[in-house]
């Protein structure tokens, strides 16, 4: 398996524990995405441990170039912060665990056996976070709807707030801001900030 984390201190513990575990062996680790899929590319795991925040290419950018080429490999992502929108949309493109970094490294270690084995691993909270987007865009069949979360970035956009500001604000990294501005971009179909507000304002998502 291979590790790709940008923080050394835990992609250090992540590697002493797989080492410690019989039933995995790993073939390689990097701190940034672009790497991570060169050497995932080549080396072809059978299973990789993804950050979803990571330099040069993130998690989700690694994961979708992964199954373009067809690769083989599994991959099981990792975030500091459990996002029902960004565990569907990793569903959707192939990952087959969402996992978080305040697991402990015996039940990560666990989920990467379990997908290496043909199964998935999703941490509870992911689970019932999955559950709830499924019914949310169930219920948008007949037109965008917007997550929770995304309505909360959606409003502060509207309010005139920058991703850092919004990231501080909500607490969630600036990167993950952007990917729910990306993903309100791609559900009302416009291109930047403003076109995003005036949507929003005409379908009712800033009343």
């Amino acid at each position: 398996m291979f590790v790709a984390d940008d923080h050394p201190v835990y992609r250090d513990g992540m590697v002493r524990a797989i080492s410690e575990r019989p039933d995995l062996e790993l073939v390689g680790q990097s701190s940034d995405g672009r790497d991570a899929l060169d050497s995932i590319t080549e080396a072809k795991p059978d299973v990789a441990l993804v950050d979803i925040r990571m330099p040069g290419l993130d998690g989700l950018e690694v994961l979708g170039a992964i199954r373009r080429d067809s690769a083989e490999t599994q991959v099981v992502l990792l975030s500091a912060h459990l996002d029902s929108d960004l565990a569907y949309r990793a569903v959707a493109a192939g990952a087959k665990g969402y996992l978080s970094k305040q697991a402990a490294r015996q039940e990560i270690c666990d989920g990467i056996a379990a997908v290496a084995a043909g199964g998935t691993a999703f941490a509870p909270e992911v689970q019932t976070g999955l559950a709830s987007e499924l019914h949310e865009r169930e219920r948008g069949q007949r037109g965008p709807t917007l997550t929770a979360r995304e309505s909360e970035v959606l409003k502060l956009v509207a309010a005139g707030h920058s991703a850092p500001d919004i990231a501080e604000r909500i607490h969630l990294s600036p990167a993950t801001v952007k990917s729910h501005l990306q993903a309100i971009y791609d559900k009302l179909g416009v291109a930047d900030r403003a076109a995003a507000v005036a949507e929003g304002m005409r379908r009712g998502f800033l009343e």
